[in-house]
């Protein structure tokens, strides 16, 4: 049946809610399985940043900041579920008056465990939610050692050309396979419906 493991670029796969799914509200241990399918599954691996903080850091920063850090803490204690947290750096302003910030440490992390579970033999199976072409180096030695390779990637925010064409399936993120997984309200003893907490959805 083989083995397989799940790695999702944070920042890819919530923009891509954001941008083509009206920031859909998603269960990520569900999205998992699916993703693997009939595969056991060794673990999913979800790669972000916290958001960047000032010196003197002001009130919306620190929100913004506690709300990610709740939300990333949320998906660590799922089953079978790892965060790995780079650093968020600020470059400046740029030409359009927009603040410029860059992803540190994210890809080379995510390249890092695709190579080290494949070389090891852990899995026979590796699930790519990504779109950065850093990630070509890693997925031709995962394939070196004999591991299949599947992209998801967005409608509209495709993947990488190079990315793409390595990659031995490439599958596009469609509304039946995000609904399929989306988290329903709940409901208290009285039949009222309340939202789910926000740490445990996408957009937290």
């Amino acid at each position: 049946m083989g083995r397989s493991a799940v790695f999702i670029d944070g920042a890819y796969i919530e923009f891509l809610i954001r941008e083509e799914f009206a920031e859909m509200r998603v269960d990520f241990a569900r999205l998992s399985q699916r993703l693997a399918g009939n595969k056991e599954l060794l673990r999913t691996y979800y790669y972000h940043c916290l958001p960047y903080q000032g010196s003197n850091p002001t009130e919306e920063e620190t929100k913004r900041y506690m709300n990610k850090l709740r939300f990333f803490r949320t998906l660590d204690r799922l089953p079978r579920f790892e965060v790995r947290l780079g650093e968020i750096v600020y470059r400046g302003v740029r030409e359009d008056g927009r603040e410029n910030f860059v992803q540190k440490r994210v890809d080379m992390m995510l390249g890092v465990d695709l190579v080290r579970l494949a070389t090891s033999g852990q899995i026979t199976d590796a699930i790519l939610v990504a779109s950065d072409s850093n990630l070509v180096p890693a997925v031709s030695a995962a394939k070196e050692c004999g591991v299949l390779v599947s992209l998801f990637h967005g409608r509209k925010a495709g993947a990488n050309e190079d990315l793409w064409t390595l990659c031995d399936e490439r599958y596009a993120i469609t509304d039946d396979l995000l609904t399929a997984v989306q988290l329903a309200p709940r409901k208290d003893g009285h039949g009222a419906v309340h939202e789910m907490p926000a740490q445990t959805t996408l957009s937290a």
